[in-house]
C-alpha cells in the first residue's frame, strides 16, 4: 500500500495542473500560435468573393429579328355603285380575272333614258327658241334681256341633258385595272340602294407583307433593307422581299409598329391573308454588349456590379436597349474598358470585395 502524500506536494501538483491550462488557454486564443483568435474586435476577416467579370467592349454587329406577319393586297378596290336600281349584269364570281375597262356591274337604266330623251326634247326646243329670238332682235322686234334668257335656258337644257348622260353611265361599272374578283355581294335582279358594296376587286401583282415590329427594333430598320419570307402555306422555300414602307404609329397597347414588305415577283400560289414568317435584318453597328446574366433588375429598374480599381463591387443603373442572342446592348451607365460582374451573384452587395475569373470573350 502507497504511503499518502504531504499534504504541500498535493497543493503543488494542482497548482502546476492550473498553470498548464492557462498556458493552454493562452496558446489557442494566440493568432501567431495558429489558435482561433478570442475576445472581441477579433474575428476573421472575411474572403473575398469569386465571380465571373467580363470586360465592356464596343463591338459592330447586326441584330436579327424573327417576326409573323400577313400577307395583304396593297392595290384593293371595294366597288360600290352611285345609282340606285335593279343590278342586271353581274358576270363575274370570286376568283375571276378581269381586264381593266372590262364590264363589272350593270343597272337598269330605264328610267334615266327615258328622262335622258325628255331632256334632249328640251334642248332642241330651247335651242330653236334661241334662234327665233335672234332672229326677232335682229329686227329689233325683241330685247336683248328676251335673247339673254333663251340662252340661259338653252344653257341649263343643255347641263340638264349632260347630268343624265353621267348618270347612266354610271349605271354601268368597269374594271379599274386587271385584277381578281375578291368577293361579290350581290346578285342579278338585287335592288341596289346608292353606295352599296357590289363587287371587291384585288391586284394580285400588288401583295405585300405586313408583320408588327417592336419599338426598339424599329429605329434599327431603314426602307430598302432586305428580308427573308417563308410562307407555310407555300412549303419550306425562302422568298426575297425589301422594306418598302414604315408606319410612323405605334400600338399604344403593344408598343410595336407595322412594317411592310414587298415580295417581287410573287411567287405562286400567294394569297392574301395567308400566314408569313419574316427574318429581318438591320444593318452593322457599333453596340455596347455585355452579357445578359449580367444585367440585374430591381424595384428601382436595372443595374451592373461594377468592378472598381480597388477589387470591389459597385453598383451602376445602367439601361438597355436590344437583345441580341446571349447579348444586351447598354445604352448608358457603363462605357467600353469597364470590368463588371456576369456571374456569381449570391450574397454579392455594394462594396464587396471580389477576386475574378474572366468570363469567356464569346463573338456575336
Amino acid at each position: 500500500m502507497r504511503p499518502p502524500r504531504p499534504k504541500t506536494a498535493v497543493v503543488a501538483l494542482r497548482t502546476l495542473a492550473l498553470i498548464l491550462s492557462f498556458a493552454l488557454v493562452a496558446a489557442c486564443g494566440n493568432p501567431e500560435s495558429g489558435g482561433e483568435p478570442q475576445g472581441p474586435g477579433k474575428k476573421k476577416p472575411p474572403e473575398a468573393q469569386l465571380v465571373e467579370a467580363f470586360t465592356v467592349e464596343m463591338q459592330e454587329t447586326s441584330t436579327e429579328h424573327e417576326r409573323t406577319g400577313s400577307v395583304r393586297a396593297r392595290r384593293l378596290v371595294r366597288i360600290h355603285n352611285r345609282e340606285e336600281g335593279r343590278i342586271e349584269e353581274l358576270p363575274f364570281f370570286e376568283g375571276d380575272a378581269v381586264s381593266q375597262g372590262e364590264l363589272l356591274a350593270r343597272l337598269d337604266d330605264s328610267l334615266l333614258s327615258a328622262e335622258l330623251a325628255k331632256a334632249d326634247a328640251l334642248a332642241r326646243q330651247a335651242q330653236i327658241d334661241l334662234e327665233r329670238i335672234e332672229g326677232l332682235v335682229r329686227k329689233n322686234a325683241a330685247s336683248a334681256d328676251e335673247m339673254e334668257r333663251a340662252r340661259t335656258d338653252l344653257d341649263v337644257a343643255l347641263a340638264e341633258r349632260l347630268i343624265l348622260q353621267t348618270r347612266i353611265e354610271h349605271t354601268r361599272i368597269a374594271a379599274p385595272f386587271d385584277g381578281v374578283v375578291a368577293e361579290r355581294l350581290v346578285e342579278p335582279g338585287d335592288m341596289a340602294a346608292k353606295n352599296t358594296h357590289l363587287l371587291t376587286l384585288i391586284d394580285p401583282e400588288a401583295l405585300i407583307i405586313e408583320t408588327p415590329v417592336s419599338e426598339l427594333a424599329l429605329p434599327q430598320l431603314q426602307i430598302g433593307d432586305s428580308a427573308d419570307i417563308r410562307i407555310d402555306a407555300l412549303g419550306a422555300g425562302v422568298f426575297s422581299g425589301t422594306i418598302t414602307r414604315i408606319y410612323p404609329r405605334l400600338d399604344p397597347y403593344t408598343r410595336q409598329g407595322i412594317v411592310e414588305i414587298n415580295i417581287d415577283p410573287p411567287p405562286p400560289g400567294i394569297r392574301p391573308g395567308q400566314f408569313a414568317r419574316v427574318h429581318l435584318r438591320t444593318a452593322v453597328r457599333p453596340r455596347l454588349l455585355v452579357p445578359f446574366s449580367a444585367v440585374q433588375r430591381d424595384q428601382d429598374g436595372e443595374f451592373v456590379y461594377r468592378i472598381d480599381e480597388a477589387g470591389k463591387a459597385q453598383l451602376s443603373r445602367v439601361r438597355s436597349g436590344l437583345r441580341i442572342a446571349d447579348r444586351i446592348e447598354i445604352l448608358e451607365g457603363v462605357v467600353a474598358g469597364d470590368r463588371i460582374v456576369a456571374r456569381g451573384f449570391l450574397g454579392l452587395r455594394p462594396g464587396a470585395e471580389v477576386r475574378t475569373a474572366d468570363a469567356a470573350q464569346r463573338p456575336d
